[in-house]
């Protein structure tokens, strides 16, 4: 990679602030502990981005660290209480399983007083009222249960205590080394298997108790006819390697959220469904589903770990400071931490200390996340058109690789350009037949983000998040955002015109001879309601120190000619023409990437962008006061 990446991503504002925020938490925790007990350099790279996204007039160092200490702190505080029951105690000792993804504390929800409905309960019952129901013998004290899709019911009129109303996403958690346990697994769901089942006997009223391991969990499905029912698949393995599709339809698919590949599902009296009425393609002529009658029981997966050596990437690029500077004869200290596997043998890297480049990328790891540029997009064409996918060519100071990114219905991550520099989150690496390297990221899979550095408001306000450049720093290899104070100049030469654009990614779109509208860059046909007026802007910027010609449109376009795209249409054609000269030497604060670097969206059906000779795009732009 060439020299003027890497120095970009030296003197990167962003990543100079990660560091310096991971430095303040680590220097609030206790002295003799090691480095993976903080924060993972994803995490903190997340949390400054969330609260970009929530202050987006703007952010002070303050204002970051004050949430990274408080998010953390209440991440550390998970599963502590003030005097815990014995029977916890003895299970926190006993079980090394990983926590699942939105779990909630119930010291949390008295903090609060809130209760999102995708919450999970990991509990522990610690006493029992008996009902007149021969079931409820498994739930005694100390057993473990999941609860999720709860709704709180907050105490009222100043006494009484928060309640959680009733709810059927429970899941019951069995450990094969406790004798009552195994000997529940052993006489009720070892009789029946998969081949087993008959689906005329199943509507005869025969019911089936099935013991199965959790192979795959699908991403989320959307049905219907006007989309508006969601569904999961989710793939069990037998004891014999039959293999049957378990189905959540509405609300159900919440229960996803307590289940890990790997963990064992007992289904006492699942609802045998028909595949095809189901509309699940498969070879076999059922399926399950969450009936009514339905309980769960799971043996959770123990989570195994695995120990990785930081990667002489990380000694080269911590923190983002290079040792470029080190002497040849100095030797490269390397550590080694551990990181939870799961069953297939994949890493989650989701708390990897280190901040992970493409070099890095290997088979079997999850939980990925890059920050770099965009050098190159295209649509990839899916035969099924079950989904939309989009490939993202990702680069940074060690190279590039593609990512191939999967969205539920329409892209959704809106507008995107060469040059823009992101931060995705969620990645999975695989290695595919050829052995070439795959990276894949699912819309709606746990962990997974996408943001645009490059479009993010909070950015251009946020002194702690930037460092101002002048115009003569940018050069034909710059790869990077650079922010510059700008005044628009040369007026008598800027190109105003109006064009159509797609709402949902902002890109133009044209009417081809077939009199449908299509989108550039997603190739979708556009209804009426999908297009809207934008602009498309070419003009003169100069500082104390040049002058470049840059491009825009959409909303920063609207802010740079104080009007919008239906206002400006309604002028006269000489006021349009005349319009411009009054936003001579206006000043303001501009997000400029470099469009047109060499290599830049090579690939056959790239996205082309109409931007003429224009090298720059103002992908944000905020006026001086």
């Amino acid at each position: 990679m060439d020299i003027d990446h890497k120095v970009e991503e030296q003197e990167d504002q962003f990543l100079q602030f990660i560091d310096y925020a991971e430095s303040v938490l680590s220097s609030d925790q206790d002295e003799g502990k090691d480095e993976s007990n903080g924060p993972g350099w994803s995490w903190i790279a997340s949390r400054i981005l969330k609260t970009c996204i929530a202050y987006s007039s703007g952010v002070t160092s303050a204002i970051l660290l004050s949430d990274i200490s408080q998010a953390w702190n209440e991440q550390q505080k998970f599963g502590a209480s003030r005097k815990r029951p014995e029977c916890i105690n003895q299970l926190k000792k006993k079980h090394k399983r990983a926590k699942l993804p939105n779990t909630v504390t119930i010291n949390s929800i008295y903090e609060k007083n809130f209760l999102s409905l995708n919450s999970i309960l990991e509990a522990v019952i610690i006493d029992t009222f008996l009902l007149p129901d021969p079931n409820n013998g498994i739930l005694k004290k100390g057993r473990e249960v999941f609860l999720t899709g709860c709704y709180l019911r907050p105490a009222s009129g100043g006494s009484g205590y928060p309640r959680l109303l009733p709810t059927e996403y429970l899941v019951i958690l069995l450990d094969e080394a406790e004798d009552d346990d195994a000997m529940l697994l052993g006489a009720q769901f070892c009789s029946d298997s998969f081949s087993s089942i008959s689906l005329d006997e199943a509507n005869q009223g025969v019911s089936y108790s099935l013991y199965s391991r959790i192979e795959c969990i699908g991403s989320l499905e959307i049905q219907g006819k006007y989309g508006s029912l969601q569904r999961k698949q989710i793939t069990l393995v037998d004891n014999d390697g039959s293999r049957l599709k378990f189905l959540l339809w509405g609300e159900q698919v919440l229960l996803a959220n307590l289940f890990r590949v790997g963990c064992m599902l007992a289904l006492d009296k699942p609802f045998i469904a028909s595949s095809v009425d189901s509309a699940v393609e498969t070879c076999r002529e059922i399926c399950l589903e969450y009936g009514s009658a339905t309980q769960l029981y799971l043996v959770p997966f123990i989570q195994h770990e695995e120990q990785v050596s930081v990667a002489l990437t990380q000694n080269r690029y911590h923190g983002s400071k290079l040792l470029s500077v080190l002497e040849p004869s100095q030797e490269l200290k390397v550590s080694q931490f551990v990181l939870p596997c799961d069953s297939q043998g994949s890493i989650d890297f989701s708390n990897y200390p280190f901040r992970t480049f493409v070099v890095d990328l290997r088979d079997k790891m999850t939980s990925i996340s890059l920050y770099g540029v965009v050098t190159d997009i295209i649509r990839e064409i899916d035969a099924s058109e079950s989904e939309v996918i989009f490939s993202l060519r990702i680069e940074d100071a060690t190279g590039a690789i593609w990512a191939k990114m999967h969205f539920v219905n329409l892209w959704s991550l809106g507008r995107l350009g060469l040059g823009h520099t992101v931060y995705i989150s969620g990645l999975t690496c695989s290695m595919r037949r050829k052995k070439c390297l795959e990276v894949l990221w699912f819309e709606n899979d746990v962990g997974a983000s996408f943001i645009n550095l490059s479009r993010l408001p909070a950015l251009l306000s946020s002194p702690c998040l930037h460092k101002l450049s002048y115009l003569s720093h940018l050069s034909s290899q710059t790869s990077s955002t650079h922010i510059c104070r700008v005044w628009l100049d040369q007026i008598e030469h800027c190109h105003v015109n109006t064009r159509f654009s797609h709402a949902i990614c902002a890109q133009f779109v044209s009417k081809p001879t077939s009199g449908t509208v299509e989108c550039n860059f997603c190739h979708s046909v556009c209804c009426d309601a999908e297009v809207v007026r934008t602009f498309h802007l070419k003009i003169t910027l100069a500082d104390e120190t040049t002058k470049v010609l840059a491009w825009c449109t959409g909303q920063t376009a609207t802010e740079l000619l104080h009007i919008s795209p239906d206002e400006f249409c309604e002028l006269h054609e000489e006021e349009q023409i005349m319009y411009p000269s009054s936003l001579e030497n206006e000043r303001f604060t501009v997000a400029l990437v470099n469009c047109r670097r060499q290599g830049y969206g090579l690939s056959s059906g790239s996205l082309t962008e109409e931007h003429g000779e224009a090298t720059w795009e103002i992908t944000l732009a905020l006026k001086c006061e």
